[in-house]
């Protein structure tokens, strides 16, 4: 079965995004970029939001930009083709290998699960995050936690009254400071 997994940059308080909306504090230094490009070749499907569709978009004609470098040019090499499932209820169409969702979360996943396919069904954005987690729906959580403090804005773990058992599976520091964690839901 295919797992779950939601990985999004964190700061050390645990937000994705601060009070200001901001989240240039998240950019991988080019060590750790190579750790999310890997992971990419391991996700089959994307599910995200609205704002998070949004600002990927951007990646979606990146490899137009003749100063892009030869690693970014990899990562949209794998980014753009890869399926994607947009949730939204405001927009009417999406661009490029990505769909709009036709039910919700949970019955989407379960769709996932069941096709034939390989790779993880990713998930970003925290919003859509926290509705997989209320499901028990999420398999593996990969915190990038990146040294900074920002005192408020959009949490990276959901906020919910049930108690998710977790194991280590991974953790590695990088040379700037950025801990990558990954960790396995207990069941």
């Amino acid at each position: 079965m295919r797992s779950v997994t939601y990985t999004m940059g964190v700061s050390l308080d645990g937000y994705i995004v601060g009070p200001d909306g901001r989240f240039d504090w998240t950019a991988p230094d080019e060590e750790f970029f190579r750790v999310v490009t890997d992971e990419m070749r391991e996700v089959g499907v994307h599910l995200m939001g609205r704002r998070l569709y949004e600002t990927m978009l951007y990646w979606e004609t990146a490899d137009r930009d003749p100063e892009l470098d030869e690693s970014l040019r990899e990562w949209v090499a794998l980014w753009r083709p890869l399926p994607k499932v947009v949730f939204s209820t405001t927009l009417s169409a999406v661009q490029g290998h990505a769909r709009l969702a036709s039910g919700g979360l949970a019955e989407e996943i379960e769709r996932l699960r069941a096709e034939p396919g390989e790779g993880e069904i990713a998930i970003g954005g925290a919003t859509l995050a926290a509705e997989a987690a209320a499901s028990d729906l999420i398999d593996e959580y990969r915190a990038r936690v990146h040294p900074v403090l920002v005192g408020g804005g959009i949490p990276f773990f959901p906020r919910g009254e049930r108690r998710v058992d977790l194991e280590l599976v991974e953790s590695r520091t990088f040379s700037s400071k950025l801990v990558y964690l990954r960790y396995r839901v207990v069941r």
